[in-house]
């Protein structure tokens, strides 16, 4: 088996020396074929919450994630030994300008998409619940508080009950299903995929063929403010903020570069692809869910919190008592799977953060199958926590914090590549307005963090920026205390293969700097300005 780069901690022996280059492009689309599932996370809090123009939202917000995988598909080109997505080969063009700056972007997207596995597991062991016991059953009522966490958000709590039990059973099953490496959890989540798929896009399909979806339901499209006022504008962004933590994820196509056989080709095929899929989905599906049920029938608790969601798609297509098994059982693959494309990518972030010298050592060990086993133990042991937690809208609220700054950061390192590393190869090299575009919705980006993020709690922003700040003292102690301020041969040697290792060479000048600056004063003013 062909391995990606020499050890990274330096150490002899048996121990695999990377992740093993043992996908194409198609299995690591199938990979990140949990992303249209997320549609199903948030449809009913985004539509509580802003009214009508909910499907509006989700058209634009998968809009704005293709136009920026233009940019990501290139920069992953320039790094075909390097696995872990976009804030890796984003992180490459930033440490030129700021050593700080750098691991944020990679903690922040793994800040992003770790959380799916609570959230996911949650979701699934509600609609195990849901299926086999009433809502009053003593089961569901059941819970050992551990910890109020008010000081984070009114109401929130540690807590221990058979939501958290069940979904700690979900998420270790996902973790056997991925220990024996990417090629074989590729063929699962092919089988898995198919599964899910077809039925959402079934969903999407057959009440605009049947005359089901009302005009009447779409429009006028109005938010539930009443009007296009401050207050309106917010909720819209609030929504956007929301929906672009599901809408962008497909990116994560581009976790698995090194393991491509041939990245060259693979990567940019495999981010396309799904985001086809992505744009697809996300745009049938919203449409025909509110377009079936109106706004006032997506406001039903058991649409908002999901637990209802597989009868009203099984009276969708018409199946009534028959299908709505069908759908209970597709939901809840779609959420296994939503865990297991999480895992992957997040558990690669972490890896590949440590081999370039941002994050813990101990991160950098793979399996003998070519599994990052010790940043997928990480990933188990963190969301264990945040499933204990009692909301997990919040979670994903301040989750999207974190994933709007790595997109920000990400969407900015396309062009400062193009100056530091203008003679790189490229073996997919973004249409240049397709660059700016991406440049401009970082700041789009900026806007939707500032004004929408407290519309999902008072402490969301506050608790993002903790949780960010939590990285100054990990790579503080990773790059000054472990490795004496000095960066890992392979990282310099992939900086090389870019472009040149010789980190005092900034030809983008201020320009990084005054971006950074711009995007925090966008954050501040969008903040001041859109308020409920």
């Amino acid at each position: 088996m062909t391995t990606t780069s020499t050890n990274p901690s330096g150490a002899a022996g048996s121990e695999p020396a990377a992740l093993h280059r043992a996908i194409g492009w198609k299995d690591a689309f199938w990979m990140a074929s949990g992303v249209p599932a997320l549609v199903l996370f948030s449809i009913g809090g985004i539509a509580a919450t802003v009214g009508s123009p909910s499907w509006v939202i989700w058209m634009l917000s998968v809009a704005f994630g293709f136009i920026q995988a233009f940019t990501y598909a290139e920069i992953a080109g320039l790094f075909p030994s390097k696995s872990g997505g976009a804030s890796v080969y984003g992180a490459a063009a930033w440490v030129r300008y700021s050593k700080v700056i750098a691991p944020l972007s990679v903690w922040c997207n793994w800040l992003a998409w770790t959380p799916v596995l609570a959230i996911g597991a949650g979701l699934a062991a509600g609609y195990i619940l849901a299926s086999f016991f009433g809502a009053d059953a003593a089961i569901n009522q059941w819970q050992v508080n551990l910890l109020d966490l008010s000081f984070l958000n009114e109401g929130l709590t540690l807590r221990i009950n058979a939501t958290s039990i069940i979904g700690t059973v979900i998420l270790l099953a996902v973790f056997a299903a991925q220990h024996h490496g990417i090629s074989r959890a590729a063929k699962i989540q092919t089988f898995m995929g198919l599964a899910v798929m077809i039925p959402l896009l079934i969903v999407g399909i057959v009440p605009i063929v049947t005359g089901d979806v009302l005009a009447t339901n779409l429009f006028p499209i109005v938010p539930s403010s009443g009007a296009w006022n401050i207050e309106g504008w917010t909720l819209f962004m609030g929504g956007l903020f929301i929906a672009a933590w599901s809408a962008y994820a497909f990116e994560t196509a581009i976790c698995y570069t090194s393991e491509f056989r041939d990245p060259k080709k693979d990567t940019v095929r495999a981010i396309l692809a799904a985001g086809v899929v992505c744009i697809i989905i996300y745009t049938l599906v919203p449409l025909a869910f509110q377009g079936y049920l109106g706004v006032d029938g997506m406001l039903q608790p058991g649409i908002v919190d999901g637990s209802a969601v597989a009868g009203v798609m099984a009276q969708m297509v018409g199946g009534g008592s028959v299908i709505f098994p069908l759908m209970v059982i597709m939901l809840f693959l779609a959420l296994v799977l939503a865990i297991m494309t999480s895992m992957a990518g997040s558990s690669r972030t972490l890896y590949q953060g440590s081999v370039d010298g941002w994050l813990p050592r101990y991160l950098s060990h793979v399996n003998e199958h070519g599994a990052p086993t010790r940043s997928m133990w990480t990933d188990l042991g963190f969301n264990l926590i945040l499933l204990m937690m009692s909301d997990y809208l919040f979670i994903l609220a301040v989750s999207n914090c974190c994933y709007l700054v790595f997109n920000f950061l990400n969407l900015h390192s396309g062009w400062i590549h193009r100056i530091d590393n203008k003679d790189a190869v490229r073996p997919w090299r973004a249409p240049t307005i397709l660059l700016w575009a991406g440049g401009i919705l970082a700041f789009v980006n900026a806007v939707l963090l500032g004004a929408g993020a407290n519309v999902w709690g008072e402490g969301t922003l506050r608790s993002a920026i903790i949780a960010i700040l939590l990285i100054l003292p990990v790579f503080a102690w990773r790059h000054w205390v472990i490795d004496k301020g000095k960066f890992p041969p392979n990282m310099l040697e992939d900086l090389t293969a870019a472009g040149s290792s010789d980190l005092s060479v900034r030809k983008a000048g201020f320009l990084p700097y005054l971006t950074i600056l711009a995007g925090l004063t966008v954050v501040f003013l969008a903040n001041q300005i859109f308020q409920l």
